[in-house]
């Protein structure tokens, strides 16, 4: 009797034992029957396309489908779709049915950057710096002039990162990152153009002028100014009337009339 119940219990051990062994030489040996690729954010943003990341997922070597899914490298996988600037997030996995799913997140782009010694970039709410490809050019505050890029930058490392010093587009970040939760600002202020003393220009959509703004600093207090003399001067003497409108000087505004 003891034995026959030491048996009972053998039985539940040895499934436990054996069924995931058993399973994993079974799933191993299923084919692979399809790959999914999800893009994130692809109806607002088009940084990579399908056909893009399914190149990547193939690589050079044979093809994937039908191959056993013990045979595919995922990791490997994942650190090619992940070499691709635009994504934040990659990841690769397969599914029960022998599915492999790529699923990628696309950045969030603040700013587009055009620095006066060449280059045209996009810099994303994480502060990444990504080259601007020919597929998609999404309407963004344009920011231009004397501003470095460091091979720091390229390599992808954020302009938040402390190892990243002395960058102006530390303190242009932060400003566009406020005009942008700004319904008027976001929509008034087209350009932003940093000069060779590392001050500011803005350039409006509304309104033949240039608004020079100098440092950032107090750069919400001048534009406060800036908002009070919209509203109560350029009505009356009309927004085409000056050419430069200077916030430099703490608590002064000073125009140049157009000639």
């Amino acid at each position: 009797m003891i034995r026959f119940v030491k048996i009972l219990l053998l039985i539940p051990l040895l499934y436990i034992i054996i069924m995931p062994v058993w399973l994993s030489s079974w799933y191993g040996s299923k084919p692979c029957s399809g790959i999914s690729i999800s893009i994130c954010d692809s109806s607002e943003y088009h940084f990579v396309t399908r056909r893009q990341l399914l190149n990547l997922v193939r690589g050079t070597g044979s093809g994937l489908l039908g191959r056993p899914v013990k045979n595919l490298d995922l990791d490997e996988i994942e650190s090619r779709v992940s070499e691709l600037r635009e994504l934040k997030v990659a990841e690769v996995y397969l599914t029960i049915d022998g599915i492999l799913n790529v699923f990628v997140d696309q950045r969030d782009p603040l700013m587009r950057v055009i620095p006066d010694n060449g280059g045209d970039f996009f810099l994303d709410n994480e502060g990444v710096l990504v080259k601007r490809g020919n597929l998609y050019t999404p309407r963004l505050h344009v920011v231009g002039g004397d501003i470095t890029i460091s091979q720091a930058m390229l390599n992808g490392v954020s302009i938040m990162d402390t190892s990243i010093r002395n960058t102006i587009l530390r303190d242009v970040y932060h400003f566009v990152k406020y005009i942008s939760g700004n319904e008027f600002w976001s929509a008034q202020i087209d350009q932003i153009y940093v000069d060779n003393r590392s001050e500011i220009d803005l350039i409006p959509r509304v309104g033949n002028h240039q608004i020079h703004l100098g440092t950032f600093e107090n750069y919400e207090g001048k534009l406060k100014n800036l908002s009070a003399f919209y509203e109560k001067v350029l009505p009356q003497v009309g927004w085409n009337k000056y050419s430069v409108i200077n916030l430099e000087f703490r608590d002064q505004i000073v125009c140049k009339r157009r000639q």
